[in-house]
């Protein structure tokens, strides 16, 4: 595939696609939150197309393209994204899931597991501490002041052009969706992410999704918010690639401590 984006149909939907990386090593496939689209990956991207081929997607209703007619519910929405890495006849893939996105990836593994080999979820929604719409805003609104303004841009034009329709429609499927019970349910080793300041994915929110694994990492970059796969992208690609090199059955090599707090289970 090239880096020119292509529009697919999977399943009778329209996702839009684009490739970048060397076809060696893991495959990439990064998956965005809710309301938002691949732009946000760009930094993420760029950080990781030197150590495997990188995938970045535009799920229905999203980046501008149309809503579907069906409801899709998370195991929906993950369902179609499972049967896109079967129509690209991807494998190893380490699906790298930011938010709601992470939700997503959850059911896509579940839906094509020959062909995932690892699951990283960035800031995995919805925290218990705030399980409702309202206390979702509320967490979004404080984030939004820990965030870089061209990430509130970037933030606020995709929520535009997904609408207030599809996305209080994903919304709802978002905090219904019980994510703590998907992790424990997933085989792909895991590695768990979240920014130190993230209000949206606490820290005792993602060391219980850690403590429900089967296999699981977690990272976690001090002094970066929510979107922190675009505010420290380096960090967190560096963290992804060893994640990958580790399924491989090489030993990972040793993470600096500074910046960040590292644990395993």
């Amino acid at each position: 595939m090239s880096t020119a984006r292509q529009r697919i149909i999977v399943a009778g939907h329209a996702l839009r696609i684009a490739a970048c990386g060397p076809l060696s090593g893991p495959t990439y496939v990064l998956v965005h939150g809710i309301g938002m689209s691949h732009r946000y990956f760009a930094p993420l991207r760029d950080a990781l197309r030197r150590r495997g081929r990188v995938i970045t997607v535009d799920l229905p209703g999203f980046g501008g393209l149309p809503a579907p007619d069906e409801d899709l519910d998370v195991a929906g929405m993950g369902g179609v994204l499972g049967e896109m890495l079967e129509v690209l006849e991807l494998t190893r893939v380490v699906l790298v899931g930011h938010s709601m996105g992470a939700q997503w990836a959850l059911e896509a593994a579940a839906a094509a597991p020959d062909r995932v080999d690892g699951l990283v979820l960035i800031g995995p929604v919805v925290d218990e501490a705030h399980r409702s719409l309202p206390a979702q805003a509320v967490a979004l609104a404080v984030d939004t002041l820990r965030e870089a303004p061209v990430v509130n841009a970037l933030v606020f034009c995709d929520y535009l052009r997904s609408g207030p329709r599809w996305y209080l429609k994903q919304a709802r499927h978002m905090t219904a969706y019980s994510t703590e019970a998907a992790v424990a349910r997933a085989t792909p080793p895991m590695l768990l992410m979240r920014g130190g300041l993230d209000a949206v994915a606490g820290e005792r929110w993602v060391r219980r999704l850690r403590s429900a694994a089967k296999a699981a990492e977690m990272v976690e970059l001090s002094d970066q918010p929510h979107n922190v796969q675009y505010t420290a992208a380096r960090e967190v690609a560096e963290a992804i690639a060893r994640f990958a090199q580790g399924l491989n059955g090489r030993a990972p090599s040793r993470m600096p401590e500074r910046g960040r707090t590292t644990s395993t289970h």
